[in-house]
């Protein structure tokens, strides 16, 4: 009988090369929406510095988080029988994340992210295998799950996923889609949608999720709660947050910290940690988003997603020097 944790956190793990870039410019292109960076071509570049962070990913980063605030978490997850497999395994043995859920797929290598950092901002070369998981049976009975990125040959996981929780109501889950699972749409991820207690997504992806141009966040937040999900929040970067629950929908501040973000990798994950880790301690969807922007705001003091992540005292001690305005307010 597998062991119950209070939370499994499912979705596929890397290693994270971060590398600071010397020499490179960012600019606008006509014919795509979004910046662009820009290296020279057929070059040698010099870069300022490499650090390599194991045991990385959205579900990886917010089963570090949530068990540095005193949760018992374990996560399912997969990684190749390679060298960087061994380092995934030991980081999360380093942190006291329970491991019984993690595959070791023979003869493939782990998954291994580049990031390219420039100024507070970053682009990420990724790759993910095709690997085996483990049956979402194995889980047994936790109280939550969190859920999010994980490959794209995965479409039936998640359809196993869904029987399972429609088997198991008692078991909550929040969901965080990743890139390939935003790519499958709603209509395909219908049931888990439907399964989900609490959806994590920044604007952008709000609006690709509900196929519109529209950004006004009211219609978003009510959109999102249609499919399915009892509560939804939605970050807007270094502008804030929303979220909805019952009808009610709030807006929230990022914690004032006057010093500038180092860089922002692991702020949408350590802002799902602490609020999903606020949850589960028990507090209500307000408090929830006091401890959330704490979480982001540590986090992007430093390089990598993780080492920023504070323990439960320190992130109690914080809130309590807050500012009496630093609070959720109806929109």
């Amino acid at each position: 009988m597998p062991k119950k944790h209070t939370l499994v956190c499912i979705g596929d793990v890397v290693m994270d090369a971060f590398i600071v870039l010397k020499k490179a410019r960012v600019h606008e292109h006509p014919d795509r929406e979004h910046l662009e960076i820009c290296m020279p071509f057929a070059d040698k570049i010099p870069y300022e510095s490499l650090t390599v962070m194991p045991a990385v990913g959205n579900a990886s980063n917010v089963a570090v988080g949530a068990r540095r605030l005193g949760i018992d978490t374990a996560i399912l997850t997969s990684v190749g029988s390679d060298y960087y497999g061994k380092e995934v395994l030991g980081h999360y043995r380093k942190e006291k994340v329970a491991t019984e859920l993690v595959k070791v797929n023979a003869g493939k290598p782990t998954n291994y992210h580049f990031v390219l950092n420039y100024g507070p901002e970053r682009t990420i070369l990724i790759k993910h295998q095709d690997y085996a998981y483990y049956d979402p049976a194995r889980i047994g009975n936790p109280e939550w799950i969190y859920f999010s990125s994980i490959g794209e040959h995965t479409l039936g996981f998640h359809e196993k996923l869904a029987r399972y929780l429609a088997a198991h109501p008692d078991i909550k889950m929040a969901f965080n889609p990743g890139t390939f699972q935003l790519k499958f749409g709603p209509k395909k991820l219908r049931e888990i949608y439907r399964r989900t207690h609490v959806l994590f997504v920044n604007r952008e992806e709000a609006q690709l999720i509900l196929g519109t141009k529209r950004d006004h966040i009211k219609e978003l937040l009510l959109g999102l709660r249609a499919l399915g999900p009892k509560i939804v929040v939605i970050t807007d970067g270094p502008l804030g947050a929303y979220a909805s629950d019952d009808g009610s929908c709030y807006f929230m501040p990022p914690y004032p910290d006057p010093k500038p973000p180092i860089s922002r990798t692991g702020a949408g994950d350590a802002f799902g940690t602490g609020f999903l880790s606020a949850l589960i301690h028990g507090a209500s969807v307000p408090e929830a988003l006091r401890w959330a922007p704490v979480e982001s705001m540590h986090v992007v003091q430093y390089f990598g997603a993780q080492t920023g992540l504070l323990s439960h005292p320190e992130l109690l001690k914080i809130l309590k020097k807050a500012p009496k305005s630093y609070q959720p307010k109806f929109i």
